[in-house]
């Protein structure tokens, strides 16, 4: 019987479990699916160590911007960069190919993160995410991939992403006349900047802490760079500063020692590398960018991942937090 056109299969994770022993060489391999969501998410161990086995999807990464992912990983590890870096298997490749239900789907394993997430952050914590993202952006910015990924720029971040939200915007009419109006200033502010000026580069684009492991020493590695992509390097620590704010926003600590644990970071962040008063300053504009696009990521993936609570009650929600943000960062 043919198979009936499928569009998002699981694959098994024993079976999976079975192959990465087989290809990489490694002994009585224990495997479970950890994340189920754009991509899966498999986490592996046996008695050497642990690893993470990423599949993806072709509607979500093409097989070129895998590569470019892979190639963006092992620059960054091999000028020191703390990052979980992907594995070759006994041939030497790094990329698996699997013949699912909606055909050819590629994954790739990865160097486990030791450690764990760290949702309150301490000085020693917020100093070691400055150094160790700074020393990222100088590899980052000074390297050109052979591969390609998605550029972060005001289209691709802000008006894109408003077009193709605007149908789910069914009967809140009100909500989305509010962020085009305000995302209409936004823009024009941004392009007020002389971004000719502004440190350039691949763009981790999703900053927060759920993407970074410390150990009990301090040491930390950052990992998923699934949204990794050129743009303004100010997009990162707008994304990071996103953490602070929904820090605020549940009433877990207050604006000002938000604003003080992010000046903590940001001097670290500038022991290591150049920052100009002006990519600070801007940092509230391109943070309102990252949740424009990310509403945008919410409506693209629907089918697969969102569904379950990408509603109007969710749409409401948000379009509330992203007016806190303008309140509070951009109008205050």
């Amino acid at each position: 019987m043919q198979i009936f056109p499928t569009q998002y299969s699981v694959l098994l994770a024993s079976a999976i479990g079975d192959f990465i022993e087989q290809q990489y060489g490694f002994a009585k391999t224990d495997c479970r699916l950890l994340i189920h969501n754009v991509g899966d998410t498999y986490i592996l161990s046996n008695k050497i160590d642990r690893y993470v086995f990423k599949i993806y999807r072709d509607a979500h990464r093409s097989r070129d911007e895998i590569n470019a992912e892979i190639e963006l990983l092992n620059v960054l590890y091999e000028g020191g960069a703390k990052v979980a870096r992907p594995l070759v298997d006994l041939s030497g490749a790094f990329i698996q190919s699997f013949n699912a239900a909606e055909g050819i789907r590629y994954g790739v394993l990865f160097a486990y993160a030791h450690g764990s997430v760290h949702q309150d952050l301490s000085i020693q914590d917020l100093e070691a995410v400055g150094r160790e993202m700074a020393l990222i952006h100088n590899i980052s910015s000074s390297v050109e991939l052979s591969w390609p990924r998605k550029a972060y720029s005001i289209d691709t971040m802000i008006v894109h992403p408003l077009e193709r939200i605007k149908p789910d915007f069914k009967n809140m009419e009100r909500e989305y006349h509010y962020l085009v109006q305000i995302s209409a200033q936004v823009m024009e502010k941004i392009r007020s900047f002389d971004l000719s000026k502004f440190n350039y580069g691949y763009c981790h684009y999703d900053f927060l802490p759920k993407n970074f492991h410390f150990k009990d020493d301090g040491s930390i590695t950052f990992f998923d760079f699934d949204f990794a992509g050129k743009g303004h390097l100010v997009n990162d620590l707008a994304s990071f500063y996103a953490h602070f704010f929904l820090q605020v926003l549940s009433n877990k600590i207050t604006q000002e020692e938000a604003d003080k644990d992010f000046g903590v970071f940001i001097a670290a962040y500038r022991s290591v590398r150049p920052l100009s008063d002006e990519e600070l300053s801007a940092i509230p504009y391109f943070g309102f960018a990252w949740w424009i696009f990310y509403f945008g990521f919410h409506h693209d993936n629907f089918e697969d991942w969102s569904n379950f609570f990408y509603h109007p009650r969710f749409i409401k929600e948000r379009v509330s937090w992203i007016k806190k943000w303008a309140d509070w960062y951009i109008f205050k």
